[in-house]
């Protein structure tokens, strides 16, 4: 099965649907699929519902397709860097869910498990526990929380071998590995493809098993959210 596509968009082609769900990997600006992003972006595709542990940063990242006002609703644990979600939320424009960071990534997980639910602790008595199923394990309380299945998953990888094998690098791992697995379809965009072989299976986070498409996205430029720097001495 060939894997390997030219680009993001040739990578998506006959993926995308208005009203679609989507998986999107990454952390801030750590590890986020940009080709996929910015394919998305320019494919026009609306309404879309984006489970992410955030929303990037205004004009980067998922902040792009906020600009464009495709996306209908993020399914997200943090969200405060970006004005333009603030806005639109704010506005009635945007349908936000919020979710514990850990409770999100294991909704994920559990989604890619064939698991459609589990109980937590992580929100009982709070905004999080309401609409949601109470369940009492030795005297304490816990909440249903409903795994996530999505049409689509985008990740960003650090190597990868052409049958989709796939290495993150360090904190970039994040969200992307309980994202791949979520979506029916996964594509993964990464820095560099390496021989079949050539990965130490030990070392091989995301079996290829679970990655459909896959391109090389590389050269990328290093984003920073925040730079903070001291003054030269003197």
């Amino acid at each position: 099965m060939q894997k390997l596509y030219p680009n993001a968009a040739a990578a998506l082609e006959g993926l995308l649907q208005d009203g679609m769900t989507i998986c999107a990997g990454g952390f801030g600006l750590s590890g986020i699929p940009e080709r996929l992003i910015d394919a998305i972006r320019d494919a026009g595709t609306k309404d879309l519902t984006i489970a992410s542990n955030n929303a990037g940063i205004d004009g980067e990242g998922l902040g792009k397709l906020l600009r464009t006002r495709q996306v209908k609703k993020m399914i997200s644990s943090y969200v405060g860097e970006n004005k333009e979600f603030e806005r639109q939320y704010l506005a009635g424009e945007l349908e936000v869910e919020f979710c514990p960071q850990g409770t999100l990534a294991e909704r994920c997980r559990a989604g890619g498990a064939g698991i459609p639910g589990f109980y937590t602790k992580t929100g009982v008595g709070t905004l999080v526990a309401e609409g949601k199923e109470v369940k009492s394990f030795d005297g304490e309380d816990y909440i249903l929380e409903r795994g996530i299945r999505a049409d689509l998953s985008i990740i960003k990888g650090w190597k990868a071998d052409s049958t989709g094998n796939l290495i993150f690098r360090k904190t970039a791992r994040n969200f992307n590995q309980p994202m791949a697995t979520a979506g029916k379809v996964c594509v993964a965009e990464v820095e560099e493809i390496v021989p079949v072989g050539s990965l130490d299976p030990d070392c091989i986070h995301l079996p290829g098993i679970y990655v459909q498409r896959l391109i090389v996205g590389s050269p990328y430029d290093k984003k920073i959210e925040f730079r903070t720097v001291r003054e030269r001495a003197a």
